[in-house]
């Protein structure tokens, strides 16, 4: 019996968690039925299974850090610890956690019609200058006597069915009986640990990053539904600390404000409108250093870089004088490509402005008639990114299971055993699956093979060796890739009506001193090919970032309805006013005019001409346009932190 009794602590841990999903449940109930009129439109089988699927997800993350403190109690590898008092403390501290995670619930499910999605951190700053809480709470209060019975009722519960160890410190008289325990209770946490990181992250799998609110859009058909699928804690422990955007009063008024920089395009009405099909290929760490056509003065003249397809390709192409990523990582890059929102301060995906209303080039164009499809060869739900396709519109997402599912191609055996497919197999799936879209059709690709850990295929690795950094073979065999994808599109009959735009999420490393710079580190690739020949092939003057593609793109289809974008249409815009903007360790950094401003948000630090590359020469006090870089970069800062706070994503 003593021997059974070891495990005694992990039979109740398990049923007591077990009432801690059920406190859950019954919190998103409640929450579903108190604001069912705001549901009731799109609640059937499928849509109930899908909340409440979704919705175990963020409630294992969110019973496991609140209960983080309890669970190690209950193991804790002690057998002086089994003791009537002990239990009890750590009975009450369940049930006072657990009351408390219900009572948030509870609370915001009356909370959702004055914002319609779950309560965040910036709550807290929301009334932070109100003195009437007090009175507003009671009034609820008495409204909804209906949810404090439900909460007395299931505290009662919690407590009475919580289940509390049968065993005692007097059990374990022996040295062997002692070690027992001790052992079997380390190997226990040794189990829990890993698969409690993996509840709080919402997987363990490769290429999973730890969840946040905006995941629950993987598990919806409109953002508002994300308040079924979430869970106030969740959203409250996600949101902690990342009160990031707040709003600079540089301009006094709004009409101030909207006279230097205004992110709201408003299209002429006399544009015609040109339905090409659009392809947008986001490259995998393809920073524009690693592109030979780009570097014709580097290493005196004799660099040639590791690009040779996409070198042809350019040859072809639009491409511009300078041209920049819009963040450092791979999360930053599609809100920068996809909806023209760059990243300032953190990744916009991981924060409470996240679940505003917004929408990217893919929702733009299913509204104007466009199939559209985002195509990423690793798992689904990686790196979020089939959350934020479906929150952007997207209509259909294609990622490694899907490759697989495809009996035309290699299956699982093209699954780099890292991330996903690698690149040339799954780039000729999205050539073959887009020539089953009805046109005009809108998709964009992710790649992922140029990544660590820096590996190519098998049948590959005497074509691409080492040399230079461990990445340039990636870049060489995801170049040969895209060669192969170009080859096969141009086969296809809707390859000379479809405008083709390429550029890298981030860039990666480098070798060169001037791409090690705080600039230099997001020099990327902005290449539009244009196979009808239509818009004019060449080099032009100015300045191109991530978030110029979706003004410019629209503005190459004649779409004529407002939308928002953080950058300019390249092809209307005067060279000398386009523009970049990027934010790196507390400073926002501006290109325009030929320079660099750099910004902390209060004075600038430094201003470097574009031909400096090395930043070695800071002119700060010497540029007559400092003062007007500094207007500008504030209302940019202002409006996006405006938009960002007041939920303005849209016209």
């Amino acid at each position: 019996m003593k021997k059974k009794g070891v495990l005694n602590n992990l039979w109740a841990l398990l049923v007591n968690l077990l009432l801690a999903y059920i406190v859950y449940f019954i919190s998103r109930t409640a929450y579903l039925l108190e604001n069912y009129s705001s549901f009731a439109a799109n609640i059937n089988t499928e849509s109930l299974w899908n909340w409440y699927r979704g919705g175990l997800l963020f409630d294992t993350s969110a019973i496991i850090y609140t209960n983080a403190l309890w669970i190690v109690l209950m193991l804790f590898p002690l057998w002086l610890k089994e003791t009537r008092i002990f239990h009890q403390i750590c009975k009450w501290l369940f049930v006072v956690v657990n009351s408390l995670a219900l009572v948030l619930n509870l609370m915001d499910s009356v909370y959702f019609p004055y914002t319609l999605r779950r309560t965040t951190t910036s709550v807290f700053q929301e009334f932070d200058n109100e003195n009437n809480l007090g009175g507003i709470f009671l009034t609820e209060l008495i409204n909804h006597w209906y949810f404090v019975l439900l909460t007395a009722a299931v505290v009662f519960a919690l407590w009475k069915l919580y289940r509390t160890p049968k065993i005692s410190s007097k059990d374990y008289l022996s040295v062997r009986e002692r070690l027992s325990f001790t052992g079997v209770h380390l190997l226990i946490l040794a189990a829990v640990v890993p698969l409690a990181v993996g509840g709080c992250r919402g997987g363990l799998q490769s290429g999973v990053r730890p969840i946040t609110i905006s995941n629950a859009n993987q598990y919806v058909s409109s953002p508002q539904e994300c308040a079924v699928v979430l869970n106030t804690p969740f959203a409250l422990l996600r949101t902690l600390g990342k009160s990031v955007f707040v709003i600079p009063d540089y301009y006094k008024d709004e009409a101030s404000l909207k006279a230097v920089y205004d992110p709201i395009h408003v299209p002429a009405d006399t544009l015609q409108a040109n339905k090409k099909n659009v392809v947008i290929l986001i490259v995998e760490s393809f920073g524009r250093e690693y592109i030979g056509a780009f570097n014709k003065t580097l290493d005196g003249g004799k660099y040639k870089g590791y690009t040779p397809n996409i070198d042809r390709l350019i040859a072809e192409s639009t491409v511009f004088e300078y041209s920049y990523c819009n963040g450092h990582k791979s999360i930053d890059g599609m809100p920068s490509v996809l909806c023209s929102i760059p990243m300032f301060v953190e990744p916009f995906v991981l924060t409470p402005s996240s679940m505003n209303t917004y929408t990217g080039i893919a929702g733009l164009l299913s509204g104007w008639g466009y199939e559209t499809a985002f195509f990423h060869g690793a798992n689904r739900g990686s790196m979020g990114f089939l959350a934020f396709a479906n929150k952007i519109g997207f209509q259909q997402y294609y990622g490694r299971q899907d490759y697989a599912a495809d009996s035309r191609f290699g299956g699982d055996n093209d699954f780099d055993g890292n991330w996903g497919i690698w690149d040339e197999p799954f780039l000729q799936y999205y050539c073959t699956k887009m020539g089953e879209m009805k046109q005009p059709f809108m998709t964009a690709l992710f790649t992922v093979s140029s990544h660590h850990p820096f590996e190519v295929p098998d049948q590959y690795k005497n074509t691409f060796k080492e040399e230079g950094l461990e990445i340039h073979k990636c870049i060489r065999y995801t170049d040969m890739a895209l060669g192969k994808f170009f080859a096969s599109a141009r086969k296809q009959s809707w390859f000379k009506n479809t405008i083709f735009v390429l550029t890298s999420d981030h860039t990666n490393m480098s070798d060169h001193a001037e791409y090690k710079t705080d600039l230099g580190e997001y020099v990327a690739p902005v290449i539009i090919y244009d196979p009808s020949g239509t818009i004019e092939p060449g080099m032009r003057k100015g300045v191109a970032q991530q978030t110029d593609i979706l003004p410019t793109v629209l503005g190459i289809l004649g779409f004529n309805k407002p939308y928002l974008a953080f950058g300019c249409d390249l092809f209307n815009t005067a060279p000398e006013e386009t523009y970049a903007v990027n934010y790196i360790s507390g400073i926002y950094q501006y290109v325009k005019y030929g320079y660099v401003l750099q910004f902390d948000g209060t004075k600038t630090k430094g201003i470097y001409a574009l031909t400096d590359r090395l930043m070695k020469h800071n002119l700060i006090g010497k540029v007559p346009q400092q003062q007007k870089m500094e207007q500008e970069l504030k209302a940019i800062i202002q409006q996006y932190m405006t938009r960002m706070v007041n939920d303005q994503l849209m016209p």
